[in-house]
């Protein structure tokens, strides 16, 4: 029988290599992107066509509610199984704590913690009917070490962290697994947003000199939400080549 996935951010970086490798695996995905793309359009046909499956997109802004809201009912509408989600869409920000503004930490905390509690709750209220599902978290080491200029990004992700764990204690009785992967520095347009010196400090830190590549980021997802992982929850998996 075919399972379904949902996955947010699936348009590029990370995101793309879970949609491509949880296709390749035989799910069926609802891949969600913030704006319309016919190119995205273009490259999700191309991979529905060679690995037989179904992937759909859905459209809205987590930062908006309502278009969370509108965006989930078009995907639970369709009366299907929700097996996995996976929350992977999120915003970065860096900036020293006396000039961020608390605006820009209010819509830091809008897509990266709001919006994934957000989505969890829809989504679960359909598992817990299922009595079944995996709901895995992007996180971040950046919610597990401190570093400073990151106030925003490293507190939303500590935040979705606890929540992973807080919520794992909740929908285990439901039969469902709710657990978390903390990348570290990954090959992508995020991950090289820092300067080559800067990148090359974290990198020194690090028990293996390299950034990872999202094909470890999205096989850590798959094993997380397949049956090998069926006593896996409240996890907070690291893939960060031993920088934390």
């Amino acid at each position: 029988m075919k399972k379904n996935a949902v996955i947010t951010g699936s348009n590029r970086g990370i995101g793309y290599e879970i949609l491509k490798t949880f296709a390749h695996a035989g799910y069926d995905v609802w891949a969600c992107a913030r704006v319309r793309d016919v190119e995205f359009e273009s490259r999700l046909n191309k991979i529905a066509d060679e690995t037989e499956t179904t992937l759909k997109p859905v459209y809205f802004d987590l930062s908006s509610e309502k278009q969370i809201q509108e965006g989930m009912k078009s995907i639970l509408k369709e009366k299907k199984n929700i097996d996995v989600l996976i929350n992977n869409a999120g915003i970065p920000f860096g900036g020293a704590f006396a000039m961020t503004p608390i605006s820009k930490l209010r819509e830091v905390y809008e897509v990266n913690v709001f919006a994934q509690v957000q989505i969890m709750q829809l989504v679960a209220r359909q598992m817990m009917k299922q009595k079944s599902g995996c709901i895995i978290n992007m996180c971040s080491v950046g919610g597990i070490e401190t570093s400073p200029g990151y106030l925003a990004y490293g507190s939303s992700k500590a935040a979705l962290i606890w929540i992973t764990k807080s919520v794992s204690k909740e929908l285990g009785g439901y039969g469902i697994r709710v657990n978390g992967i903390a990348p570290g520095l990954v090959d992508t347009d995020m991950g090289n947003y820092k300067s080559k010196d800067e990148l090359q400090k974290v990198i020194d830190r690090m028990s293996i000199k390299r950034m990872g590549k999202v094909e470890e980021i999205a096989k850590a997802a798959l094993y997380i939400a397949s049956d090998d992982a069926a006593y896996m929850t409240g996890h907070i998996m690291i893939v960060d080549g031993g920088r934390v």
